[in-house]
């Protein structure tokens, strides 16, 4: 299964993920038409920093998720690809997924008492955030393929030759 993986000291803080999170999830999925749009599109992915580091944060659908069992109405549910997701049907707005999410990236919804949360774009191969990071400190992979990436990177960079 593919993850969402972040290589924290690629990102610049340029919030290029939240802008096209923000489209994808808008009525129209074009930038200029969704800057007019009502209900304002909302982002799913948070950009935090201090001024000097920046990290993108959504969620992490964790293995033992925390805001599935606190959900009252069963909104939120684990889809075919492993991604929590919330059915905005069945959500009463009790923010009880909000309090007991480890990475506080669950949010409010601006225009309806529901919850807003990453999805990992269903319609899309690859989540928006990803396609939109500049540095590509977001990334949408095998967690083996990623690691492996790295080890070639430290042995590239100590300049030791790999053996096949």
């Amino acid at each position: 299964m593919k993850e969402l993986l972040i290589r924290a000291e690629r990102c610049l803080g340029c919030r290029s993920c939240e802008l096209a999170c923000a489209v994808a999830h808008s009525t129209s999925q074009n930038l200029l038409a969704s800057l007019t749009e009502e209900p304002r599109p909302q982002y799913r992915v948070h950009v935090a920093g201090d001024g000097r580091r920046a990290l993108p944060l959504q969620c992490r659908n964790c293995e033992d998720a925390p805001c599935l069992s606190a959900c009252l109405t069963g909104a939120l549910r684990r889809d075919a690809r492993g991604v929590v997701v919330c059915s905005s049907d069945l959500c009463i707005g009790c923010w009880m997924c909000i309090m007991v999410c480890p990475f506080g990236i669950i949010t409010q919804s601006h225009h309806q008492r529901r919850i807003v949360k990453c999805d990992r774009c269903p319609d899309r191969e690859i989540p928006a955030c990803v396609t939109a990071c500049p540095t590509r400190a977001l990334r949408y992979r095998e967690v083996d393929r990623e690691t492996a990436e790295k080890r070639r990177e430290v042995l590239d960079n100590l300049k030791i030759p790999t053996s096949r």
